[in-house]
């Protein structure tokens, strides 16, 4: 029996020194030949453990560096009896991984390794329960004559544990350096990728493309087959096949989902790693024999978006007749991630385009319909009319008096009248193009159309003119211009049906703008860019950038403050302005004002006599019926005062003035005290409803219903006759009442 053998503590003193500052592979090397030297191993290797991963990791043999290193998972491994029970095991090397083996025999040039015996002894972290690394000696037993079998792994083992139990510390410390390195790197790959990726959203199948040269280039595969799935044939479907020989090639490639390896990976939805394809049960080889490929090996993992598996992507052939290791596992999943976002933007994307492009052809044909002659803007300039209407800049005038043909020359008399033209150098041929498109933008709705936008400019104008507006500081020459324009295109292309219609039945404007509320006036909005973009429509065009973005701003914040669910929200505000008085050199009130100033024209009808006021009555709830009856053929029961069974038009038009016109008005007579008058007149169509609601009453014995009474020829007159009997107006003035 030999002496027993004792490490010299200089040798190791001196590795530890050595080990210093070096890389992880380095530091390997120089282990590796310490542990050979000491037991006179043929060779050794190092296997680090990864428990995260659970994968065993070698990245040297012997004195050769692993141009990329060998993982394999740690169970099902012929070492992982080494690594579970803590201790040393002995077995020929021949029953080691083929690969590893392959790298083992051509190192050590052997002819036949059965006969060389493999000792693999567990080195234990120094405070935690589990196996940090295995040491693997190749052909250590037979080092020495006067040593058996079990003394020489005895000794070996002792000389091993000595060495790592003092570097062990720094070959742990190295490897996570490595790790975070090669993830990190991994990362960066991936976002690169990604990069490459979104390049080519626009064309799918170049993105198909894309994504199987990438993956393949990450993994180091042969071959990349990607399939989408036909949720409706329940197929896979790959209209790109990376493999296929010229001849060979179709436009697409059909498989059953429930067949062959990417199929059962699109019903499971698990990755799965094949080392040897042809001896798996679920390799199909009708591919193969269509392409005259052989496959060796396959990594087949699923391609998912938020809904769930839109495809699978296959690896064939790792290259250099290696196989798909943990970390191309770790690849694969990690760029699928990718591929999924990829491709689904790239299909939302497609969709999107042919929207736009939908749209856009909508838009042409749109705006050629609407499309106005230059004979109709010649005609318009060079109307011989002199459009001198009687009290056309009085309050009680009613614009509806003004003949339809003639209402844009006196658009343009407006804008004229205040000095615009002049003022911002607008071209008349461009005004009047301007207001034509206007024009043709609004449908013909009962209430909601040309002479209802028309009625509210004619309001704005006499607010501007009667009010001095602009010379008593309330607005600037472009605020007042914004706000006429306002005014005029607020309405824009209304379709007869409210915002909570737009909402509750999901229709296009409300997919549109529903997110950011007032649907209806977004879209009135847009459509008046739409005309101010129009080739030769653009009023604004010689304005500065920073009056054009003013101007911008100025319409949205004008054409929103129409929304009656945007006037409630700003009522209080308005009042507590009102009544403590309004500063000119407040933005807030600024904003308050032309919000207030909007609702008040959108309103004014209200301010004219009793023939308007029950005319315009008419309108909007032959409007509103017909949106009640819309909802009705869609099986929706209308509130009530679109329902034309159920509504009590009298009733809902005091409760309309009581709670909104009167509030609207005066807080307008607050701030401007020259607009009682006009409260007065309210308060007065107020009591005029009062006394129909009688009549209504009346009528309906008589019956007729709802809006067939305020069409009856001799309505409107009873309720001014009962009126002035009730001493509403001066004695015998019947004429009074009437206006």
């Amino acid at each position: 029996m030999c002496t027993n053998l004792v490490s010299d503590p200089g040798k190791i003193l001196s590795l530890v020194e050595q080990l210093c500052d070096l890389s992880h592979t380095e530091m390997q090397l120089r282990l590796n030949r310490y542990v050979q030297n000491e037991t006179n191993a043929k060779m050794v290797f190092l296997i680090s453990i990864l428990l995260e991963s659970e994968e065993m990791v070698i990245h040297v043999i012997g004195e050769e560096v692993l141009d990329r290193e060998l993982r394999f998972p740690i169970k099902n491994n012929i070492l992982y009896e080494a690594v579970a029970n803590k201790t040393s095991l002995i077995t020929n090397v021949e029953k080691l991984d083929q690969e590893l083996l392959r790298y083992i025999n051509k190192i050590i040039n052997l002819t036949s390794s059965a006969s060389f015996s493999l000792l693999t002894i567990p080195i234990q972290h120094p405070f935690k329960d589990y196996t940090a690394l295995l040491v693997c000696l190749v052909d250590c037993m037979k080092c020495t004559d006067c040593m058996d079998e079990d003394e020489s792994k005895h000794v070996s083992t002792e000389i091993v544990q000595e060495c790592f139990r003092f570097c062990l510390g720094y070959l742990l410390s190295s490897l996570r350096y490595f790790e975070e390195t090669r993830v990190k790197q991994q990362c960066q790959n991936l976002l690169a990728v990604s990069r490459k990726l979104y390049t080519h959203l626009g064309d799918l199948p170049d993105l198909l493309r894309e994504i199987m040269a990438e993956v393949r280039r990450l993994t180091n595969a042969e071959r990349c087959s990607l399939f989408l799935l036909d949720p409706d044939q329940q197929d896979l479907v790959a209209k790109v096949f990376d493999g296929l020989s010229t001849k060979e090639n179709t436009n697409e490639m059909r498989i059953p989902i429930g067949q062959g390896i990417a199929g059962h990976v699109a019903t499971s939805g698990k990755l799965l790693n094949i080392r040897d394809a042809y001896n798996h049960s679920l390799f199909y080889r009708g591919v193969d024999e269509l392409t005259g490929f052989r496959t060796r090996n396959i990594l087949c993992f699923p391609i998912r978006d938020e809904k769930g598996i839109i495809g699978v992507a296959q690896l064939c052939n790792k290259m250099n007749g290696l196989y798909f290791d943990v970390s191309d596992e770790e690849i694969a999943m990690a760029f699928s991630i990718y591929c999924g976002i990829s491709i689904m933007h790239s299909i939302i994307y497609k969709k999107m385009q042919d929207a736009q492009g939908r749209n856009k052809l909508s838009n042409e044909i749109m705006m050629y319909h609407m499309k106005v002659e230059e004979s109709a803007v010649e005609a318009l300039l060079n109307c011989r009319d002199d459009h001198s209407i009687k009290n056309f800049n009085e309050f009680h005038f009613n614009p509806k008096n003004v003949p339809y043909k003639h209402i844009p020359c006196y658009i343009i008399k407006m804008i004229t009248d205040l000095s615009f033209l002049q003022h911002w150098r607008i071209k008349m041929s461009t005004l009047a193009r301007f207001i034509l498109y206007v024009k043709k933008g609004y449908r013909d709705a009962p209430y909601h159309n040309w002479i209802h936008a028309f009625s509210v400019t004619h309001f704005g104008y006499l607010l501007i003119k009667n009010m001095q507006l602009i010379e008593e500081n309330y607005m600037t020459p472009l605020q007042a211009l914004v706000f006429l324009v306002s005014c005029l295109c607020h309405d824009i292309d209304h379709r007869g049906t409210n915002n909570t219609f737009q909402t509750k039945w999901g229709t296009i404007l409300a997919s549109l703008y529903s997110s950011e509320g007032s649907v209806m006036e977004r879209h009135h909005l847009a459509q008046t860019m739409c005309i101010l973009n129009t080739e030769g429509c653009n009023i604004f065009e010689n304005f500065e950038s920073n009056e054009y973005g003013e101007v911008l701003d100025l319409l949205r914040n004008n054409i929103l403050a129409t929304d009656l669910a945007s006037h409630f929200r700003s009522r209080e505000r308005q009042e507590e302005m009102a009544h403590d008085g309004y500063n000119k050199d407040d933005l807030r009130h600024k904003k308050l004002l032309f919000e207030l100033l909007m609702s008040c024209c959108d309103l004014s009808d209200q301010t004219k006599d009793w023939k308007v006021v029950k005319k315009t009555a008419e309108e909007i709830y032959d409007e509103f019926f017909t949106q009640g009856d819309l909802e009705k053929s869609m099986g929706s029961a209308p509130v009530e005062m679109m329902d034309r069974e159920r509504a009590s038009i009298p009733d809902l038009q005091i409760q309309f003035i009581t709670n909104l016109a009167i509030p609207i008005f005066t807080n307008l007579s607050l701030l401007f005290p020259s607009a009682a008058p006009l409260v007065s007149m309210v308060e007065r169509n107020r009591s005029l409803w009062e006394v129909a609601k009688v009549l209504f009453q009346k009528y309906s014995k008589n019956g007729l219903k709802g809006i067939d009474i305020l069409h009856d020829p001799n309505f409107e007159d009873e309720v001014l006759a009962i009126f002035a009997q009730e001493g509403h107006c001066s004695a015998g003035n019947f004429d009074e009442c009437r206006s």
